[in-house]
């Protein structure tokens, strides 16, 4: 048997949109001009979908941070976390990270997704139950898979459900319980009733992870996510998150103030077993997370540009998947061919978007997925709402002729 055979089915998805315009997936950006602009097919476009939150991928401080790591220490580290892959500046990473988290302790992982299936799987074992919001990344998913524990779902921001399934557990009898969070749902943009969570855990026990992947730098005061915004930091046992949204790098950490937290640096593969970020990756990251300490300022632009394209949407009468304003703003179009068809359209009109569908989706949902920037200008969210509605106007006439 051809072991490909089984994409087959891939490969009509793929066709299919390739008769309606561009792949999604293999869209080339040909030059970047700013966080918020590139060349795409020769043209100038707006970046609607880049998680760059922060807009820090240009920042002076970041630029030159990586460079000099380049000169000083070379191009890679060569070698894994336990063999010869740690230098001073990941520890610098991680003690900075920790002061920022205010949190004991900070492992950096080579990216986010290994971050996810390192800590998961450092954390639950074959005898433990996790516990899963049914909406989690692919990465979680993963990591659960990785862990070999048991895995029970519960609906989406649902904690009466969850406390259902925990009692019913209770009369069973299990191993340790780990429940998953995220800070904000990479999708709709949702976040969790945290309060209501934490309820729930002081009710039945359980070990808390929150992913706060595109919350860090986002939410709360000083930009440690949703449960500082919550107020609710203390109840939070593990945190997990990227460097590829506010941080504008690549990489993953996990943050604890459990005493034996660093233990996970010799219990999970994902650490384990593959090469360190390499050195100017580490210093772009810690130049990064000192940018966020020194400007609240870039919190306030976000949530600005964050409520004006919610708002804008809203007015042009789309469906939106979530009601309270976050950097991710989706918009549901009804089926896949429509959604395809309007991603196609707004990028030749000048803007990029993600385009998001099934079974990547919550619900098998079809979605024109933005995520807004503090770099973004009033022009550009203008530019946005202009485009949308012009494409939206568009398939409205074509739909009455």
């Amino acid at each position: 048997m051809d072991l490909m055979q089984k994409h087959a089915h891939l490969l009509e998805r793929q066709q299919k949109m390739l008769q309606a315009g561009l792949d999604e997936v293999v869209v080339c950006i040909d030059r970047i001009l700013s966080p918020t602009h590139a060349i795409i097919n020769g043209r100038e476009t707006v970046l609607a979908g880049t998680n760059n939150y922060m807009g820090i991928t240009f920042a002076e401080s970041c630029i030159e941070a990586g460079k000099r790591a380049l000169d000083d220490f070379g191009t890679g580290t060569t070698g894994s976390r336990v063999a010869n892959g740690t230098y001073a500046m990941h520890r610098e990473l991680e003690e900075e990270l920790a002061k920022f988290l205010n949190r004991r302790s900070v492992i950096v992982f080579t990216t986010g997704y290994q971050a996810n299936l390192g800590m998961i799987a450092g954390l639950a074992g074959a005898n433990d139950t996790v516990y899963l919001d049914a909406d989690s990344h692919a990465s979680i998913y993963d990591g659960c898979a990785v862990s070999g524990a048991q895995l029970v779902r519960f609906r989406h921001n649902d904690p009466d459900n969850l406390a259902k399934r925990l009692a019913r557990a209770n009369d069973e009898g299990e191993g340790g319980r780990l429940v998953i969070l995220e800070g904000i749902y990479s999708m709709y943009g949702d976040r969790p009733p945290l309060k209501e969570f934490i309820d729930v855990k002081r009710e039945y026990g359980y070990t808390l992870l929150l992913d706060e992947a595109h919350s860090f730098g986002v939410l709360g005061e000083n930009g440690r996510g949703v449960a500082e915004e919550a107020g609710l930091e203390d109840e939070v046992d593990f945190i997990v998150g990227t460097f590829s949204k506010s941080i504008g790098s690549i990489g993953g950490f996990g943050a604890s103030d459990h005493p034996l937290f660093d233990l996970i640096r010799y219990a999970t593969r994902a650490y384990m077993f593959t090469a360190s970020p390499s050195p100017s990756t580490i210093a772009t990251s810690t130049a990064a997370v000192r940018e966020l300490a020194q400007h609240p300022e870039f919190r306030d632009r976000l949530r600005y540009n964050s409520k004006r394209l919610h708002e804008g949407f809203k007015d042009l009468g789309l469906k939106m998947c979530c009601d309270v304003v976050s950097p991710v703003v989706a918009v549901h179009v009804e089926d896949e061919a429509s959604t395809v068809a309007m991603w196609n359209a707004l990028l030749q009109e000048g803007v990029y978007v993600n385009l998001a569908l099934p079974p990547g989706t919550p619900n098998n949902s079809c979605l024109l997925r933005c995520s807004v920037s503090a770099a973004h200008s009033d022009a550009d969210i203008d530019k946005i709402i202009e485009l949308f509605g012009n494409v939206v106007a568009h398939r409205e006439t074509r739909a009455a002729e």
